[in-house]
């Protein structure tokens, strides 16, 4: 299994941000990526349909021989993560649970702020796994949908983020906090101007990082990883939204030239919901 690819699945473009950081990690590992665009937004949506999703783009990712699945959309690791645990033969990770470590690990003051979407903070997922491994933590969680839609259109970059970004993080003013989980794989394409609204004293965490650790942990446990340096590896990225837009974000975020993208139908994915 060593040589098979590692799969990460998001509702879009978000969980780039985690395979940024598993490239960088693990550079000899063949990627597998879907994101689903067309269905994108997942965190308004009800769990149950996020759960069918991603239970349709995970089935993708098996049939195509990958060794281990990355679920790198935290509202997707929400509805899915068990159920996938339970259902597959190949390891599963999610985003929330290294997200949390590094955010207790990181935080002074216990005070700990989390950003998501609407799903993810509607589940109160975070703060449970938080005040789990810090029981007098002080968790104050704030949805901002917007976010989401400004990276899947490439506008992140633009001033309109900045406006976006001050207006959707206004609950956290008189703040407190030394500690800022950035909940969605979206968000740390963000990151710069979400730093620049709060100032160099706030730690933010991108669980994409602790991700990619998390990765190369359980590949070396399990001695999967891929240890040939020899040959071009073939990324391969699906989409079920336009294939040049996610391809234009991709080359950007990634730093790399040699990005394909391949659209995949949304009743083709369909299929995959066994």
């Amino acid at each position: 299994m060593n040589k098979q690819p590692i799969g990460f699945l998001d509702s879009g473009v978000g969980g780039l941000t985690v395979v940024k950081e598993v490239m960088k990690l693990l550079p000899d590992e063949e990627i597998y990526y879907i994101g689903d665009s067309a269905r994108n937004p997942y965190g308004p949506r009800p769990l149950s349909d996020v759960l069918e999703f991603t239970i349709q783009l995970a089935n993708l990712l098996v049939d195509q021989g990958i060794k281990l699945l990355v679920i790198a959309c935290n509202t997707a690791t929400v509805a899915a993560l068990e159920v996938l645990q339970q259902r597959l033969d190949i390891p599963v990770i999610g985003v929330i649970e290294s997200g949390t470590r590094a955010a207790v690990a990181s935080s002074q003051n216990k005070k700990i702020g989390v950003i998501g979407t609407q799903g993810t903070i509607q589940s109160n997922e975070y703060e449970k796994q938080i005040l789990k491994l810090l029981e007098d933590a002080e968790v104050q969680s704030v949805a901002c949908p917007q976010f989401v839609s400004i990276v899947e259109k490439h506008q992140y970059e633009d001033e309109l983020a900045k406006s976006v970004v001050s207006k959707e993080l206004e609950p956290f003013l008189g703040s407190e906090m030394d500690t800022l989980v950035l909940g969605c794989t979206h968000y740390p394409l963000l990151q710069s101007i979400i730093q620049d609204y709060f100032g160099e004293n706030l730690t933010l965490i991108d669980p994409g990082v602790e991700t990619a650790i998390q990765v190369q942990n359980v590949l070396s446990k399990k001695d999967m990883l891929n240890k040939a340096t020899e040959g071009s590896k073939q990324h391969i990225f699906y989409t079920s939204g336009p294939a040049d837009k996610f391809e234009k974000i991709a080359k950007h975020w990634l730093k790399r030239s040699d990005i394909q993208v391949q659209h995949i139908a949304v009743e083709e994915l369909q299929k995959y919901g066994r």
